[in-house]
């Protein structure tokens, strides 16, 4: 069966998705983000990939997050993108934001890794040509390298946005002392680091207790989230133990161990404040994060059409009352 050509939803920007400015930029970002980590592979269905990003789309989802080894296998995420780059999304370039990373290994030998300008720089060229682009939005330095000189990395960030391969520079997961080395920098060569992603929810707080999430705000940084939802946890997966087919039970990068007895009851009482407020676990934990503007957008993941429908139902109530908020915290950490 061919499938028709892609027309993409005429109400798409009814209201329904909201946007919130990145930092100190002109630049605004849908409150939810797609991130293709996983699910969009080569080891996954084409059409249930192209599935998903229609629905994204046609739902007012414009950034679309990828790093050059998502997949698996390393770089099939960037070329899925690609594939639906030539086939639907063409003709909307210019409503998106794209953005991919480079930091992680990605290919064999010493300048397939790190920060190192020729990594960065050799990176993007092929993730630009994998996902059928002339630039990305965002392209971030995916971590901090101790052992490269950070003015090395930065200064292939600044040359990126000038020889225009991407219109912003971003880092992710740098530390504090680094970070504000990285804001300075980057500010002082007339190329602003527009955004910091970090690992960040209600769970995770290491962020927010490091002051990096103050931090990025008083530079005029916008912070986004990823691993929301810590790792399916913070969903109605996990409230009767481990199901098959779970991350924990496959235990790549959840672990069955870290599901234990005592935090399955405190996600069943954490799913029943959620009820409360009309809303899934799911949807409570990805409000909790957009609840002020402090983040500017979520990064979330899904295996089908419907995890990505019930994640953007936290829109619908993003407001905490100070009693709700109190009692995630006491059943979270008391």
């Amino acid at each position: 069966m061919i499938n028709p050509p892609y027309l993409a939803a005429a109400n798409r920007y009814d209201g329904a998705m909201k946007y919130e400015r990145c930092g100190r930029s002109g630049l605004l970002l849908p409150r939810i983000s797609l991130g293709l980590w996983h699910n969009f592979g080569d080891v996954n269905t084409l059409a249930n990939s192209r599935d998903m990003l229609h629905f994204a789309f046609d739902k007012g989802v414009t950034c679309f997050d990828l790093a050059n080894n998502y997949g698996p296998s390393y770089g099939s995420a960037e070329e899925t993108f690609g594939r639906m780059m030539e086939s639907s999304f063409k003709p909307y370039r210019d409503e998106m934001v794209i953005t991919t990373k480079a930091g992680h290994d990605m290919w064999p030998g010493p300048y397939g890794n790190w920060g190192s300008r020729k990594y960065l720089m050799a990176s993007l060229n092929q993730s630009l040509r994998r996902m059928n682009l002339e630039y990305v939005d965002i392209f971030y330095s995916h971590r901090f390298d101790p052992e490269t000189p950070m003015e090395e990395t930065l200064q292939a960030l600044v040359d990126i946005v000038r020889q225009g391969k991407a219109l912003y520079a971003g880092i992710s997961q740098w530390p504090l002392e680094a970070s504000q080395f990285a804001y300075d920098y980057l500010a002082a060569h007339d190329v602003p680091c527009l955004i910091y992603q970090g690992r960040y929810n209600m769970m995770d707080r290491e962020k927010e207790r490091s002051g990096i999430v103050r931090q990025a705000a008083e530079n005029g940084v916008g912070f986004t989230a990823f691993s929301p939802l810590e790792q399916g946890i913070l969903t109605d997966r996990y409230l009767n133990g481990i199901p098959a087919g779970s991350r924990a039970s496959i235990g790549k990068f959840l672990k069955a161990e870290k599901i234990t007895p005592e935090l399955v009851e405190k996600l069943r009482k954490l799913n029943e404040l959620a009820a409360q407020r009309g809303q899934s676990l799911t949807q409570m934990s990805l409000a909790w994060l957009l609840k002020d503007s402090q983040v500017a957008s979520v990064i979330v993941g899904c295996s089908s059409v419907s995890q990505l429908d019930d994640s953007l139902g936290c829109l619908r109530n993003l407001s905490f009352t100070e009693s709700e908020l109190s009692e995630i915290d006491r059943i979270l950490f008391d």
